[in-house]
């Protein structure tokens, strides 16, 4: 894959849920994904306890043989 093609292989995600949530859906996104930025985390308005990141990631390479 070119560089070029990377780019338009980026995909953003919005992560929402607890903390705990969205820290076990992050790692297990890391182990498929390129993670470039993540943001802080934004609260939802009281008195959910939820909060959202939003990601920009890209797949990670295959490992050639």
């Amino acid at each position: 894959m070119t560089r070029g093609n990377r780019k338009a292989l980026t995909v953003r995600i919005r992560l929402h849920g607890t903390p705990a949530e969205t820290a076990a859906a992050l790692a297990a996104l890391a182990h498929v994904l390129d993670i470039h930025r993540m943001s802080r985390p934004y609260l939802d308005r009281p008195p959910s306890t939820h909060h959202r990141i939003y990601l920009h990631a890209t797949p990670r390479e295959e490992p050639r043989p």
